[in-house]
């Protein structure tokens, strides 16, 4: 992963929060020697990752082969004009990532309805009307579980780049807030307040 070194983030407390906040991630290994990604929620438990995948997907057949599976994690993520700076200089794009990298483990049939378990508590929690595995007809469940396949990873090490703008002096690094705060979109205020919890680097 490429990091600036103003943008590394080796907090693993911070990166594991990060993950419980933007678990929709991306597993990439290789099917039949190519590169391939599947989108999927998965659920950051320990040192380990887990979720499920389709039976039609045939990534999870080649999962075990791969020595090492790597996870992106994308969080919000903005444009920034350099007509807020007050010199010249090149447009940039702010944003923060966490790239995952371990070994994959097959779930059993009881450790992948934890998992489901766990995803979709975690999910329905704040549903008016929530849905449990655990209200499912066990006929319902188990014939959907049919056609998944449950996996884990565990964790070697993990990346991030969290891209801030913190190479900006005070003034330009306020500006940039400030721009994003009126620009209002989701994207662009969530930059903002992270750019205000983790400041700048220059003095």
């Amino acid at each position: 992963m490429y990091r600036p070194a103003y943008a590394k983030n080796d907090n693993e407390e911070d990166l594991r929060d990060f993950i419980r906040k933007n678990g929709f991630g991306i597993v990439v290994s290789t099917v039949e020697g190519k590169l391939w990604a599947t989108h999927i929620p998965l659920m950051l438990e320990g040192n380990k990752l887990h979720g499920h995948l389709s039976r039609g997907n045939k990534q999870w057949r080649e999962l075990p082969q791969n020595e090492e599976v790597l996870v992106i994690f994308q969080g919000v993520h903005t444009y920034v004009s350099s007509s807020w700076y007050d010199h010249e200089n090149v447009p940039s794009w702010n944003y923060e990532a966490v790239h995952v990298y371990g070994k994959v483990r097959t779930l059993s049939d009881e450790e992948l309805l934890e998992s489901l378990r766990q995803l979709t508590n975690k999910y329905e929690k704040d549903s008016v009307h929530p849905v449990s595995v655990d209200t499912m007809s066990h006929k319902f469940l188990h014939t959907e579980m049919r056609g998944t396949i449950g996996f884990e990873i565990a964790i070697d090490r993990m990346e991030a780049s969290f891209k801030l703008s913190q190479n900006r002096d005070e003034k330009n690094h306020h500006n940039i807030i400030s721009e994003l705060e009126k620009r209002g979109d989701e994207n662009s205020v969530g930059i903002a307040n992270e750019m205000i919890k983790y400041g700048y680097h220059t003095k």
